[in-house]
């Protein structure tokens, strides 16, 4: 049985989107602490790095433009939370 990777990236696109409601609540939460936003930030780039491997494995097996670009959209999406994480990271140690 084949994997649908469309239908699996569309889950998780659907999950990134939720995400990118939820983070910026938590984030902008003026009683987060330094280490929940090193926990969020360092979580948030594993998920990207993971999609980034993903992405480059699906290349690699010669999937169609929309799987790659689906992945490419997971990718990004999860590497902008990442640097929201950062950037308030920056903001709270100055």
């Amino acid at each position: 049985m084949a994997t649908d990777w469309l239908k699996i990236l569309d889950e998780e696109i659907r999950a990134g989107n939720k995400m990118r409601k939820i983070v910026p609540k938590m984030l902008s939460d003026p009683d987060i602490t330094l280490e929940q936003v090193k926990a969020l930030f360092s979580e948030l780039e594993k998920q990207a790095e993971f999609v980034e491997k993903l992405k480059a494995a699906l290349e690699g097996m010669g999937h169609d433009f929309p799987v790659v670009d689906k992945a490419t959209a997971l990718e990004t999406r999860y590497a902008d939370l990442a640097a929201s994480a950062a950037e308030k990271l920056k903001e709270m140690r100055q």
